[in-house]
């Protein structure tokens, strides 16, 4: 039992330390510091902005701004100590895998993944902020950290009874009802929801790195008409070759215009399968863990929309853009939960 509250405690640890990363690295976009230090993994060729300010780094082309540079290395360096919780958790469940107990295949896959991270976030510097490889580097981020956290719910549950404290707030329930898996079109209405906003955030993420979130900055209509005028063949371009710089965006308006639309109707739908998906299941299920876990994803739901619709109308500020990012990454995993707690088997 201690060897699954040790990865449990490590798992959770890295879960946190994931949500703050992909957090985090949401800021160092919105505040165009992505090229703060242009090279990788280190600044202008030093471990720290502070020595590469000392050696007057910066050239003519590439000049040195310390702030945007420490925002950029900061978001590496809580990525690199990431990557080495996330080894130490594989290691030691290879090392006690011969116990039945301890999961061991999702932390070698959280190792892969880690890897892979790590080459998106060189090419998002070396290929100078392609769109397709900046959206990639924030899939895999929220990727990494849904991993963690459902990582989490299995060590959770395989050490204790999970939402024990919840079963007589919610209205009471068994173990043994517990390990029934709902109606097979819950589990699927669950999973088309998770599946809808999925999508949604790779389109968040694909509306940021082409910096078209101010392309509608009025609502509930963009640019004042219901179907705003827009270029949608343009908009979703995936790959227009190397040696562009797309700090700043090089798309023309409509097709930003495009892409800001398609999210907000991606927003619609993604709201439209979660809200069905969380009233039909607290409705449907006696079992206080999922009443609990649909809750849960409904408040996640409003506190999104919320945000969204307040970092319009308030002039997109630095930081609702970011609590945006932050919300996603809450939403995500509350989806997460919610299928989770509607597996049971």
């Amino acid at each position: 039992m201690y060897r699954i509250i040790a990865l449990r405690r490590l798992a959770l640890a890295a879960m946190l330390l994931a949500f703050c990363v992909v957090v985090f690295g949401a800021y160092v976009r919105l505040t165009d510091a992505g090229l703060g230090c242009p090279d990788w993994p280190g600044c202008y060729g030093h471990v720290t902005p502070a020595h590469a300010a000392a050696a007057n780094a910066g050239t003519a082309e590439s000049p040195l701004h310390v702030g945007k540079a420490w925002n950029e290395m900061i978001h590496r360096y809580g990525a690199g100590t990431l990557g080495l919780l996330i080894l130490v958790i594989a290691g030691l469940a290879i090392r006690w895998r011969r116990h039945g107990d301890v999961p061991v295949r999702l932390p070698i896959n959280l190792v892969v993944l880690v890897i892979v991270q790590g080459l998106l976030g060189m090419l998002t510097v070396t290929l100078l902020l392609k769109p397709l490889i900046v959206t990639l580097h924030l899939i895999f981020g929220f990727t990494t950290l849904s991993m963690l956290w459902w990582l989490w719910l299995t060590l959770r549950r395989r050490s204790s009874n999970p939402w024990s404290g919840t079963l007589s707030a919610l209205g009471g329930g068994s173990t043994a009802a517990l390990l029934r898996p709902a109606p097979l079109f819950l589990r699927r209405l669950a999973l088309v929801a998770l599946i809808a906003l999925v999508v949604q955030i790779a389109l968040g993420g694909w509306t940021s790195t082409n910096y078209s979130a101010v392309a509608c900055p009025d609502f509930p209509k963009c640019q004042n008409a219901w179907w705003p005028e827009a270029d949608f063949s343009e908009a979703f371009v995936l790959w227009r070759g190397l040696g562009i710089n797309y700090e700043g965006g090089v798309l023309d308006h409509p097709a930003r215009v495009a892409i800001h639309f398609t999210h907000r109707l991606g927003a619609i739908i993604a709201t439209l399968a979660l809200l069905l998906a969380a009233v039909l299941t607290f409705r449907s299920r006696q079992e206080a863990n999922s009443r609990f876990a649909a809750v849960i994803a409904l408040a996640a739901l409003a506190l999104q929309l919320v945000l969204g619709i307040s970092m319009v109308m308030r002039g997109f500020p630095l930081w609702i853009a970011t609590a945006h990012n932050a919300g996603a990454a809450l939403l995500l995993l509350a989806t997460l939960s919610l299928n989770r707690a509607l597996r049971r088997a």
